[in-house]
């Protein structure tokens, strides 16, 4: 950035939009995040890679307003932190085209404009806030550009690093595959060392903690093997904090993995269904990814999803404000209810309304059980007998949902 030094008035009103920007309040960081991913639908529907954009969008507002406290005004060094670079890496493992760096312009459109509003906050003087906004503007752009430069650099080196490696050849081969290339099989699998014919089973498996111990993605991997009866799955990296893989066989086996996922710290498994032959491997994993997206955009809370669990889920979910009024229509008071009740009347219903089997998969005794389910009658619109799909439906959702609203009026919330 070139020109000449702010005054020492117009210093001071930097260094106070600088305090506040690197204070800035959680629903400007939301907007920043929500434009930046709007405009690039391929790293919106990535939850690792978005997560990282995320932390990469704080990572920047952060050293440009420290860097302002700091010197107000001086020109900003590039950020070449571990957030940008880790976009870097990211995109080049994902074969997502630099071009994919333009949703950086938005973002630095959207922080633009509160710095706009902050900066007729701290002054009202038409001359202090010519120069102040003269001067930020400069300022902001070349950051931006600079570590834009600073990424694209890191990409050249992170795309160089991977092509001389085997795992370019077999990330480019399942990407062959997916896409329905007409890649002979036999040369697919001596690339993979993996058979396509038979059954497969599909999973992703991620973590979107930029600190995670990754070797537990690899155990998961692994482990996910065992429980499909498969001791050597395929498994390619999709990024730092994801792999994609695939096992010989059904996943007969797969509650196994709950007590040992637990000890994989931020690592998240999503399965398909078992599928057969080149057509199956396809299927199978895009209805893992599938899995994945769906419970990253609900925040789900769970650890394991398997696309037959969350099937009628997803396509309920894909429009979050018509998924959440279903819910509120469908389960009234019930939806403020405490989990134990809830899950109660999901496993009856499960059960066929059969409360001698609910009773004895919940352990309780068929009268506590059928008290709390006239509790359930006395909060829902209309009664459980009534339309039980429905409520089963709503209680999946809210099941996979990592959140759940607070009760408009606690004295409507239920107990048990």
């Amino acid at each position: 950035m070139t020109g000449t030094a702010p005054s020492p008035r117009v210093k001071d009103l930097i260094r106070r939009c600088a305090q506040v920007v690197v204070n800035a309040r959680p629903e400007w960081l939301d907007e920043l995040d929500h434009a930046v991913l709007a405009a690039s639908p391929s790293i919106a529907a990535d939850p690792e890679l978005a997560a990282a954009v995320s932390r990469s969008n704080r990572a920047n507002l952060f050293f440009w307003g420290a860097a302002n406290i700091r010197d107000p005004g001086a020109p900003v060094p590039p950020n070449t932190g571990p957030e940008p670079l880790t976009i870097a890496r990211e995109l080049v493992r994902r074969g997502i085209d630099a071009f994919a760096l333009d949703a950086y312009r938005v973002g630095e459109g959207v922080a633009w404009r509160r710095l706009l509003e902050i900066a007729f906050e701290v002054s009202s003087d038409p001359a202090e806030l010519h120069e102040l906004l003269d001067v930020c503007s400069r300022s902001i752009s070349a950051f931006v550009d600079a570590t834009l430069a600073g990424i694209a650099a890191q990409i050249d080196l992170e795309r160089d690093e991977l092509t001389r490696g085997t795992h370019a050849e077999r990330r480019e081969t399942v990407a062959l595959l997916l896409d329905g290339a007409p890649i002979p099989r036999q040369r697919a699998e001596a690339r993979l060392g993996y058979a396509l014919t038979g059954l497969h089973t599909a999973a992703v498996i991620w973590s979107e903690e930029p600190d995670a111990d990754l070797s537990g993605l690899d155990r998961a991997a692994e482990a996910f093997g065992r429980a499909c009866h498969d001791p050597r799955p395929l498994s390619v990296v999709a990024g730092s904090g994801t792999r994609w893989v695939w096992a010989a066989g059904a996943a007969d086996a797969l509650a196994a993995l709950a007590a040992p996922a637990r000890e994989w710290r931020g690592v998240r498994i999503a399965v398909g269904p078992a599928a057969d032959g080149l057509d199956g491997f396809r299927r199978s994993h895009f209805d893992a990814i599938t899995t994945q997206q769906m419970m990253a955009r609900l925040h789900s809370a769970q650890q394991i999803g398997r696309f037959a669990d969350i099937e009628l889920v997803a396509l309920i979910t894909a429009e979050p404000d018509r998924a959440a009024e279903f819910v509120s229509r469908q389960l009234g008071a019930l939806e403020f209810a405490d989990d134990e009740l809830l899950e109660t009347v999901r496993v009856f219903v499960n059960e066929q309304c059969n409360a001698s089997r609910a009773a004895a998969r919940l352990y309780l005794h068929r009268n506590t059980l059928l008290r709390r389910l006239a509790r359930a009658d006395e909060l829902l619109p209309r009664p459980l007998a009534d339309n039980s799909v429905a409520v089963a439906v709503a209680l999946d959702v809210l099941r996979w949902h990592g959140t759940r609203p607070a009760a408009p009026d606690q004295s409507n919330a239920a107990s048990r």
